[in-house]
């Protein structure tokens, strides 16, 4: 089955823009070193604007390398990589951290939230970057806690929430910026079915009610059948592209 050519129940890709382009895309490590190493081997994927689509994986597989290209926090060794209409190839170095902090918002395993500090200033974090007014910010962040179920929570520090409740701090920090694709990197790995189910159908809604594109990066297959797109890499390379059920559809 050729990769990217699956069509979605009910969301057909004719003339629904291309949010992620990438052609040929190569990544190795060590260059020129007898270690060097080729991870990513000539990975062609398309991701259409206000798809749900999840990349899964074994260990090992490239799906990690694969994710820090697409989040612009590392670049293709060869190929070609178009971000929601931007080469990032002419992007220059000194810009990829604007292009981080103001088209994707990402979600963690590991949640990534600033110790010491508020669940309200962690969701201001990225609006601050983006040079938001202190009023403003302050404002959004109360909206997007308030829509992830954390307004009784904003004043409380990461040590003193649960692990959902930091993931859901989380994404709504990953919404700060109104970014055009949420890239979540396993983020139910750290949690337990119940709180883990709780995430999952956060993505749901923000992908049902504001028309986001998602990727998920799972090794979960349960998880990645619920998108409406999966797309399975192994050794570096896309082996198999299906439709999920999107039961949340």
């Amino acid at each position: 089955m050729e990769q990217g050519k699956i069509v979605p129940a009910g969301q057909p890709t004719a003339g629904r823009p291309v949010m992620i382009d990438m052609k040929g895309i190569v990544k190795r490590f060590y260059i020129g070193q007898p270690n060097e190493l080729e991870i990513l081997k000539g990975i062609d994927l398309q991701v259409y604007k206000g798809e749900f689509l999840s990349i899964v994986g074994a260990s090992g597989s490239g799906k990690s390398t694969l994710m820090n290209i697409i989040g612009a926090l590392d670049r293709p060794t060869k190929g070609h990589y178009t971000l929601d209409g931007v080469p990032m190839q002419k992007v220059p170095d000194d810009m990829l951290s604007e292009i981080r902090n103001c088209k994707i918002g990402f979600v963690f395993q590991t949640f990534n939230l600033i110790p010491r500090t508020s669940a309200l200033s962690n969701v201001e974090l990225p609006m601050l970057y983006a040079g938001v007014s202190a009023f403003k910010r302050t404002a959004r962040a109360k909206e997007l806690l308030a829509q992830v179920g954390m307004s009784d929570r904003m004043k409380h520090q990461p040590n003193e929430l649960s692990g959902g409740q930091k993931q859901r701090v989380a994404i709504a920090r990953a919404m700060a910026n109104n970014p055009a694709i949420i890239l979540a990197d396993e983020p139910t790995g750290a949690l337990d079915s119940e709180t883990g189910r709780m995430v999952m159908d956060l993505f749901h809604r923000l992908h049902r009610e504001q028309g986001k594109t998602i990727v998920l990066i799972t090794h979960n297959p349960a998880l990645a059948a619920e998108t409406q797109r999966i797309v399975t890499i192994s050794d570096g390379r896309i082996v198999r592209t299906e439709q999920g059920v999107d039961v949340h559809a």
